[in-house]
């Protein structure tokens, strides 16, 4: 019998055509240039206000617990959504001394759209690299969608209703377009989710990290552990543990500045207390999962959960 070789990799790779339409996409030269444009405007002013409570808001941060963006954009699809309904079943009342709820609806959606596009600056403002280009296309897309339907409620306002219909029905398709580019954002690029999501509870048992003379005083190190990226900092003789992966982006916090028992990441700054994983300043959204730590033979041990033993009563 002949034997067979497999080599990974060696065949064609399989690709979707929204993988290969985004692919395209990230080529476009009016895009870059755009990208660099918006990048030069934006980070300044981000990096100017970044401790701004206002600005942390905005993100949603650690009192929100995720990006308000998201949940923002629900008002103007819903708002212009409610006026191509009643456009198409011709209900957009019109007429002296009629209320118009049609234009009453287009015009909600326009202002709720503008706070829309505030968190979503926000939120772009810390993005990277392919990201970066795909968030300003989907910006594209929804400044056109915000114009379209501008002038689908000017029209409406003068009367010429057909041409509002119109112009309103090709601004939720603009609005369509934006969120299929939002949702890969979100689903296919984990855009503004939680990277300590998935990382489990483990190592659950005590697994010796690092010699304890390697992690002086008021420094961070980097350590894997069952798997399971952990940073660990010493604070005061003190000894803390914390998942490595930034809960907002995936960056690596060991890589940080430390500042007592505060660690910053060094991609988008948020910064974490290492004592109990607490946000003290984001973009970040999440807190970072807290591993215990103790000092055994000279080593740094840390762990998960424990599994509970046969007998043992639950605290």
């Amino acid at each position: 019998m002949a034997d067979t070789e497999q080599q990974s990799g060696s065949g064609t790779a399989l690709t979707t055509w929204h993988q290969q339409a985004f692919t395209a996409i990230g080529k476009w030269k009016w895009l870059t240039d755009l990208t660099d444009k918006a990048t030069a405007v934006v980070d300044p002013l981000y990096d100017r206000f970044r401790a701004n409570p206002a600005l942390e808001l905005a993100h949603g941060g650690r009192w929100v617990g995720h990006s308000l963006h998201p949940a923002l954009s629900d008002l103007p699809i819903g708002f212009w959504a409610g006026s191509l309904v009643l456009d198409t079943l011709n209900k957009d009342a019109g007429g002296r001394g009629r209320f118009d709820a049609s234009a009453t609806l287009s015009a909600a959606g326009l202002a709720t759209a503008a706070a829309t596009a505030v968190t979503g600056v926000v939120d772009w403002s810390v993005s990277d690299g392919e990201d970066r280009k795909t968030g300003v296309f989907h910006g594209v897309l929804n400044s056109a969608a915000m114009v379209l339907h501008g002038a689908s409620l000017a029209a409406r306002v003068s009367g010429r209703r057909g041409t509002a219909k119109v112009l309103g029905a090709a601004g939720f398709a603009a609005v369509g377009a934006a969120g299929f580019v939002g949702g890969h954002l979100v689903q296919g690029r984990a855009v503004m989710v939680n990277r300590v999501a998935t990382t489990g509870d483990g190592p659950n048992r005590w697994v010796q990290a690092i010699e304890e003379a390697e992690l002086p005083d008021g420094a961070a190190a980097g350590v894997t552990v069952d798997g399971r990226q952990v940073a660990l900092v010493r604070e005061n003789g003190n000894v803390h543990a914390v998942d490595d992966l930034c809960s907002h982006a995936g960056a690596l916090l060991s890589r940080g500045e430390v500042d007592g028992c505060l660690l910053t990441c060094p991609l988008h700054y948020s910064v974490f207390d290492v004592r109990d994983g607490q946000i003290v300043r984001g973009p970040a959204h999440h807190p970072q999962p807290v591993l215990p730590t103790r000092v055994r033979n000279g080593w740094i041990e840390v762990r998960g959960s424990l599994p509970q033993g046969r007998g043992r009563k639950k605290n």
